[in-house]
């Protein structure tokens, strides 16, 4: 039906609690509604007309009585609130048993184990803001050449250190080692994340030279399948390191949201293989969400808004447009972890007609969409919501 679909990743934009926000310690989040009525309103005049309002008001984005795309939203079923379950469950392979989780650090045995893989001693060991804990450990472990260790309300293990002072390629080999020996069985964190950063003791600034190191899916996704099939997969932004690099043709890292937007118009323009596209706006949550920062993550909306506009002008007639997102991040709610939250759904592909689709059950609705439009074999969760776009 379709020969390409494009899916963009709006890192970390919910649009409203989930009924079992409570659970996670959320309540009344929303990011998008509170990020626009923090500010008098955004200007999103291109999120509008595919529907965005008509899935929840929003000040400032006008609800149209005939959006030129479909619109709704979907839940998420499984447990967590994080970055990796949602892109798994997006692409088939939900996750009911949840990853570890460290409020209080990481226990005396996982701290022994990185320091006898990778011979460096260790700082902090504990829940933190990655911006505070280079503030306040960042001059020691300058002094001492000892990496900086921290994790949050996700299931992560994050290791930060100056580029100066440990390279690059060592705080990648180290969470190389982290991820294949110290991080396993029980400890099986969801991602093992580089946090390299530059500057002077006061001034410190991380840099765009993240890398995450995912687990592999439990299941095979969509992607697998679609690759399998003979079918061109490419990820764009984070989605390699997400995936584990599984599942793709082709992988382009990006360094910022403007990075990942000009790589995929560029895509999009380019390249006639028919397949997958998908694409993580990381910015979002990194660079706003995380840091309590409505203001700035109102200017980053409205600036994707302008060069989504592009996007949709190129599109070609065999092109289907999904947007949508992983979770979310309220940067008005209390604490700098993500929220749980239904995510936006929004579809478009030229001269389509404009339908409510409701409310998703399950994030995996989108890789049974895509599936049924490839006519591969369906994966065991998600309801295709295909014939509900084409009416």
């Amino acid at each position: 039906m379709f020969k390409r679909i494009i899916v963009i990743v709006l890192d970390s934009v919910g649009i409203g609690s989930l009924p079992d926000a409570n659970k996670y310690g959320d309540f009344d989040v929303n990011t998008l509604v509170h990020i626009a009525s923090s500010q008098g309103g955004l200007f999103l005049p291109t999120l509008g007309s595919l529907g965005l309002s008509s899935i929840e008001p929003i000040l400032g984005v006008e609800k149209l009585q005939k959006p030129i795309g479909s619109f709704g939203k979907m839940a998420e079923i499984s447990k967590g609130k994080d970055t990796t379950t949602g892109h798994w469950e997006m692409a088939g392979c939900p996750i009911f048993q949840p990853f570890p989780l460290y409020p209080d650090g990481f226990p005396p045995d996982v701290v022994k184990s990185f320091i006898q893989h990778t011979g460096y001693r260790v700082l902090g060991n504990k829940v933190a803001s990655g911006t505070a804990i280079i503030d306040e450990l960042g001059s020691e472990h300058m002094q001492t050449g000892d990496p900086i260790i921290y994790t949050s309300g996700d299931s992560v293990f994050q290791i930060a250190a100056h580029e100066d002072v440990i390279s690059l390629p060592q705080l990648y080999e180290m969470c190389n080692i982290t991820r294949e020996k110290v991080c396993i069985g029980q400890h099986a964190v969801g991602r093992i994340i580089a946090r390299p950063f530059i500057g002077v003791p006061g001034a410190f600034t991380r840099t765009a030279n993240r890398h995450d190191y995912s687990l592999t899916p439990q299941t095979p996704t969509i992607l697998d399948i679609l690759k399998d099939s003979g079918l061109v997969v490419t990820g764009v932004g984070k989605i390699g390191d997400i995936f584990a690099q599984q599942g793709l043709s082709v992988s382009l890292p990006t360094k910022s949201n403007d990075h990942g937007m000009q790589t995929l118009l560029n895509i999009t323009r380019q390249s006639n293989d028919e397949g997958l596209i998908m694409a993580n706006l990381v910015e979002f949550d990194s660079g706003y969400g995380h840091r309590n920062d409505p203001r700035g993550y109102g200017k980053a909306l409205e600036r994707f808004d302008g060069q989504l506009a592009m996007l949709l002008d190129q599109l070609r007639e065999t092109d289907l447009l999904l947007i949508t997102a992983d979770h979310g991040c309220d940067p008005t709610a209390p604490g700098t972890d993500h929220t749980r939250e239904y995510v936006p759904l929004l579809s478009y592909f030229k001269g389509c007609n404009s339908h409510d689709l409701g409310i998703c059950h399950t994030f995996a609705d989108l890789a049974a969409t895509i599936a049924e439009n490839f006519s591969v074999l369906p994966l065991s969760y998600g309801q295709s919501f295909l014939q509900k776009i084409l009416r």
